[in-house]
């Protein structure tokens, strides 16, 4: 029988004890250790943990395995207080409480934002446009904490459309350190060379004269805010953005040259415009670069 070995990482003290096909997808069986001590949240009485388990299995949305959805399964365990007799459940480490899906697949919706709508991110993921809002307002709401030991020496600044016609932006700001793994390090309203420096504000004197590189957009708001707080960086325009900017310019010329057929697609270049092979990968592959998604890799 052949085998195979899945490199999964996990929050500390988070052990993988089973596995399983779930439809189209995969299951895996998680636990954790429990407290030993509980205090009610409705009458404050604290105690020796009382636990009982729910009948049926938990199921909450991580990230992707080899393009295909995967959850991860426990029984949720919950608190009986020995004075009041309420129920409370005991939030799993790797998820906020009353959602269905876990820290890091937020983060996986938040980098995939990135040159995307709601809509399609929600279509691609299999999920609702209203579980993406949902998500982009947890993150926006929690209170960041960057462990000042933390060494970052790269990090990028992207800007977040969340709703039609570019009326709500957000920035999120990325430790790119280590690319096959990027983590969000804040989330910001905005798009301005405010909210960028809200970003790198949480930062300390020391993490900002660490870091070597940032990667922006070309616009003006960003790299001025990193022109302020980041002495030793330099600017890294990524292949993304050069294509982004390469596809509207094409999109002009083409819009100045067929101005009564914009609401049909031309299959080839714009009259009098030669369009040269740069040799830029197709866009969705690029985002997916960009988002740190490895097909495949370590989870």
């Amino acid at each position: 029988m052949a085998s195979l070995t899945i490199d999964v990482e996990l929050p500390p003290d988070v052990k993988i004890t089973g596995y399983g096909r779930v439809q189209d997808g995969h299951g895996i069986e998680v636990s954790w250790p429990l407290p030993e001590r509980c205090r009610c949240e409705k009458c404050g009485h604290e105690d020796v943990a009382h636990i009982e388990f729910k009948t049926t299995p938990q199921v909450v949305r991580d990230l992707n395995l080899w393009e295909e959805p995967s959850f991860w399964i426990y029984q949720a365990p919950f608190h009986r207080c020995a004075r009041c007799n309420y129920r409370q459940h005991i939030i799993p480490p790797f998820k906020r409480k009353d959602v269905s899906y876990t820290y890091r697949f937020e983060q996986f919706v938040l980098r995939s934002l990135i040159g995307s709508t709601v809509e399609e991110v929600a279509r691609r993921l299999g999920i609702s446009a209203e579980t993406v809002d949902r998500i982009v307002e947890n993150q926006l709401a929690e209170d960041r904490r960057i462990d000042p030991r933390r060494v970052i020496t790269d990090i990028g600044l992207d800007e977040l459309s969340l709703k039609k016609r570019h009326k709500l932006y957000v920035t999120l700001m990325t430790d790119l350190s280590d690319p096959a793994r990027p983590r969000i390090l804040a989330v910001e309203r905005g798009r301005d060379t405010a909210a960028a420096l809200r970003c790198l504000d949480r930062l300390t004197e020391e993490q900002h004269r660490q870091v070597r590189t940032h990667r922006v957009d070309m616009g003006a708001a960003y790299p001025a805010a990193c022109a302020l707080r980041l002495p030793n960086s330099r600017a890294v325009t990524d292949r993304f953005h050069v294509a982004k900017k390469f596809n509207e310019v094409v999109d002009k010329v083409r819009k100045k040259n067929h101005p009564p057929v914009q609401g049909e697609a031309d299959q080839g270049p714009a009259e009098g415009l030669s369009v040269p092979d740069v040799g830029l990968p197709p866009r969705s592959r690029e985002l997916e670069y960009r988002r740190g998604a490895s097909v495949g890799g370590p989870l």
